[in-house]
Formats: C-alpha cells, sequence, structure tokens
C-alpha cells in the first residue's frame, strides 16, 4: 500500500499560491524535507511505502510543465 503526496496541485490553484515553501522541521514520511521549495515548473511528488519501494530515492524527471522531483520512500517508524 502506498500514500501518494503531490505538491503538484499548485499549478492547478493559481498564482497566488504558486510557490510553495517548506517551514521548519518539516517531514514526510520521517524524512526531513524543510529546506526544499517548489513552484509550477519544479514540483515535488512524494510517494510513502509501508515496505521497501521497487526503485527507492528521489530523481528529477522532466514534464510539460518543467521538472518533477519524484520521490519513492518507505516510511519511517519512530
Amino acid at each position: 500500500m502506498f500514500v501518494a503526496l503531490a505538491f503538484w496541485t499548485a499549478s492547478f490553484v493559481g498564482a497566488a499560491q504558486a510557490e510553495v515553501r517548506f517551514g521548519r522541521n518539516v517531514r514526510i514520511g520521517g524524512r526531513h524535507v524543510a529546506p526544499q521549495t517548489f513552484s509550477q515548473q519544479r514540483r515535488g511528488v512524494f510517494y510513502l511505502y509501508d515496505r521497501e519501494p521497487r526503485n527507492p530515492g528521489c530523481r528529477w524527471v522532466a514534464t510539460r510543465e518543467g521538472r518533477a522531483k519524484v520521490c519513492h520512500w518507505r516510511r519511517l517508524r519512530r
């Protein structure tokens, strides 16, 4: 089972929310993502898995609107 968190929805909202900046100590799936900034041209898509994903890690992929950082992560348990 995986849970997809996609930040590409900001491109559909409008110009007022065209850029997303994470605040301090922001974590997705137990990983620190605070210093990252995303906009309409630079998007972030994070997939979280309960087990080890087939292709773990992050990579940049080309899209019509620009580039997207796609991350396949295993959820970290504390």
